[in-house]
């Protein structure tokens, strides 16, 4: 199998419903910085750093997430969310918190002094789609397994 190298890869495009597009535009583009793409009284798109997110109303929406075990949090699946510099995390971070963003895990470092040691944090949109936002120290753990 051909795997690109991270400075290769494209940028990838994910669709999901939300209950309300007001309430994504002001979560997406407001809080979060997203610019907005094209747009119908159906849809928006975002760009998310870089990669396509597509908010689609479905008003009668309701999340039904999974909770999954990690490093001794809760974590929910499904989630997404983009690697980010470390700069970058902490600066979001920071952002969503003067916000008052309420965490489902607060920014937090996992996998302390193990291999794939990482920044991370998730919270939910209006909706009720988790998001997850992390950042390692070195990009290099992002896939290493020992």
């Amino acid at each position: 199998m051909n795997i690109e190298p991270l400075a290769t890869l494209r940028p990838f495009h994910l669709a999901f419903p939300v209950h309300d597009l007001d309430a994504a535009r002001a979560f997406y583009g407001g809080l979060l910085g997203c610019a907005e793409g094209r747009s119908d009284q159906h849809w928006i798109d975002f760009s998310l750093y870089g990669h396509q997110i597509v908010t689609h109303l479905d008003e009668n929406f309701l999340p039904r997430p999974l909770i999954n075990p990690v490093d001794g949090e809760q974590v929910p699946v499904p989630h997404f969310g983009v690697v980010l510099t470390m700069s970058a995390w902490q600066a979001l971070a920071d952002r969503l918190a003067a916000a008052g963003v309420k965490f489902v895990i607060p920014p937090t470092i996992r996998f302390k002094g193990q291999v794939g040691e990482q920044a991370t944090m998730f919270f939910q949109d209006p909706s009720g789609n988790a998001l997850e936002f992390k950042a390692f120290a070195c990009d290099d753990q992002l896939f290493a397994k020992d």
